[in-house]
């Protein structure tokens, strides 16, 4: 799988939210009061940092997809017999390939 730097970060991100997350488990299995409801914030503090994150990634992703189906539908305008030739050939290609058994 392919990554970008952003994605990695991101990736690196939630990692850290999880690790955050468990270790402040493991803090306040026994706690009550406010060592508990600090431990309970910080850990709710993480999760909304990490999903404000997934949502820029999510759009930034969305972006990029639309740009690259824009990009297609402009190749294939400007050159539409080569785009059949290139289709075809992967279809043969994937028929081939699955046909194997």
């Amino acid at each position: 799988m392919h990554t970008t730097p952003d994605s990695d970060r991101i990736l690196d991100d939630l990692r850290r939210v999880v690790e955050d997350a468990e270790s402040l488990l493991r803090e306040t299995s026994g706690l009550v009061g406010e060592r508990a409801a600090e431990a309970r914030e910080r850990a709710a503090e993480s999760v909304r940092g990490a999903r404000e994150r997934l949502s820029g990634l999510e759009q930034e992703l969305l972006d990029r997809a639309k740009d690259a189906a824009d990009d297609a539908e402009k190749y294939v305008r400007r050159n539409p017999w080569q785009s059949v030739g290139i289709a075809a050939g992967v279809g043969l290609i994937l028929g081939v390939l699955l046909s194997r058994r």
